[in-house]
């Protein structure tokens, strides 16, 4: 089998405050009597005299003005009922609410306090404040409050900006939060492994011993399954010690030590591909596919990763006809009479080349390599993860949903997604795929009009995923597709300020 990659060269030029125990409202005590309405009688002391004063909660934050005076106007009576009408009316209680099918706290849905808490550190009065947002004294007075919320990406930048904060910051967030990294510092990470071409000589590197044969092989498989649960920065931390450790291990013995090397680079290539780095990944795909020459199984398992990198490089033509040579290789003539592994290698690069055919337009290629998919996905059946491809009948019908969005059919695309999710086999897909496929409907649901359920769709990816939508190009691009819609999530919108998506 040979494929020319020149057209997908790697690119080598070059490569708080903590305010979240911030009441909505702080409250401040003021001191009231219950004489009556025309007496000038001051406030009875609170030692042992007797009287009627009482504690009123007021909306006022720090370093809010007044924007209202007071009457001038005192009630008689009804000491005790205004007092509990201010509470309920003011004291929002603690809790949490749904939203978009999660559940996120109030304090995440609506930065009372924070705008106010800012505006007066940074010692602006309400009405420059609005000025300089082009607004109304009103309109800010509002936020301040709570009364108006910010669910605009837009509008949050403003505040944050004439504030001189970060978003994340007047959001009550980390700046960098621990599940989000910085992408290109895990790509360059990456890029600087696979730029080593040191030789290796079987001897320690530095004071380090070399691991054994069985320890590399734990090491790669714990790689394999901390990526298929979405943890890409910490994959993207341990890849250039793996990569050492097997090239280092292959070199030691290269019959023992070549499945772990295509393996690493599988991996490697894997990660690249999601992060939007199909060139690079390249480099790493083309390094399994020779290391895996001569073994169909090795040779069928790291085609599945050229080809993603093939489509990630727009190589359609190339990547339908690669998938469809190591497909029908590694394929049994009896289908019946097929090993698991066999099965699940065909029908998976049967499932690339169907994307490949989808990209391109191809309607009845499409249907016809994932009912032969399909066909292999019977025998093999749900729940099993044959050389990390995760095939079965499931990952079809999810599949199908990938080609059907990608022919711009919307509509069958949500059907498909919805069987897909109804089967049982669908909690036995690992992480990245489910939330990959969430991001995939929630693309569908865009094609048919729909932002609520595209909302819904991406909100339940992030919570079970939040790096596949969050690192991945396309999830962000979804992501950014949504906010801009008027009844968008507010957990999205703030989610989409966050990261700086918008």
């Amino acid at each position: 089998m040979t494929v020319t990659l020149a057209s997908c060269r790697p690119n080598v030029a070059g490569y708080v405050v903590d305010l979240s125990g911030l009441v909505p409202s702080q409250q401040v005590t003021s001191r009231r009597h219950c004489g009556s309405a025309t007496d000038g009688v001051p406030p009875l002391p609170t030692g042992g005299g007797k009287g009627c004063r009482v504690k009123a909660t007021s909306r006022r934050s720090a370093g809010v003005s007044r924007s209202r005076r007071p009457s001038a106007r005192r009630r008689s009576v009804g000491c005790w009922s205004r007092r509990r009408r201010i509470e309920s009316r003011w004291r929002r209680p603690r809790g949490r609410c749904r939203i978009g099918g999660g559940v996120v706290g109030v304090v995440e849905l609506l930065p009372v306090g924070r705008v106010a808490y800012w505006r007066g550190r940074r010692k602006l009065s309400q009405q420059v404040f609005a000025d300089r947002l082009g607004k109304s004294k009103s309109w800010v007075d509002k936020v301040e409050r709570g009364v108006r919320s910010l669910d605009k990406v837009s509008t949050l930048q403003e505040v944050a900006t004439v504030l001189r904060i970060d978003t994340a910051v007047l959001l009550g967030r980390d700046v960098q939060p621990t599940d989000v990294s910085d992408r290109t510092a895990d790509v360059e990470r990456v890029r600087a492994a696979l730029s080593r071409y040191a030789i290796p000589l079987g001897r320690p590197a530095g004071s380090r011993p070399l691991p054994s044969g069985a320890q590399v092989d734990r090491q790669v498989a714990y790689v394999w399954t901390t990526f298929q649960h979405a943890r890409y920065a910490r994959v993207a931390d341990r890849l250039p010690e793996l990569l050492a450790d097997v090239e280092h291990a292959h070199a030691a013995d290269p019959v023992a030590g070549r499945g772990s090397l295509v393996e690493a680079y599988r991996i490697t290539a894997s990660l690249l591909v999601k992060m939007g780095e199909p060139d690079l990944a390249w480099l790493a795909v083309d390094r399994a596919m020779t290391a895996a020459t001569g073994d169909r199984i090795l040779v069928a398992a790291a085609a599945v990763q050229l080809g993603q990198v093939l489509r990630g490089c727009g190589q359609v033509r190339a990547a339908r006809s690669a998938m469809l040579a190591a497909a029908y290789r590694i394929a049994p003539h009896v289908v019946e009479e097929g090993a698991p592994e066999e099965l699940s290698l065909g029908g998976t690069l049967l499932v690339q080349a169907a994307l490949a055919a989808a990209r391109s337009g191809d309607e009845t290629a499409v249907a016809d390599l994932l009912d032969e998919a399909a066909a292999l996905a019977v025998q093999v059946g749900d729940g099993h993860d044959h050389h990390r491809a995760g095939f079965g009948p499931t990952a079809v019908q999810a599949a199908r949903v990938s080609a059907a969005v990608e022919l711009g059919d919307g509509g069958d695309a949500v059907a498909w997604h919805e069987k897909a999710t109804d089967r049982d086999g669908w909690r036995w897909l690992p992480v990245e795929y489910r939330a990959g496929h969430l991001i995939d409907a929630a693309r569908a649901y865009l094609h048919t009009d729909d932002p609520i359920n595209a909302g819904r769709a991406l909100v339940e990816a992030d919570r079970m995923a939040p790096a596949e939508g969050r690192h991945r190009p396309a999830g962000r691009d979804v992501l950014a597709q949504i906010v801009r819609d008027p009844t968008a999530p507010t957990t999205l919108v703030h989610l989409a300020a966050t990261i700086g998506v918008g």
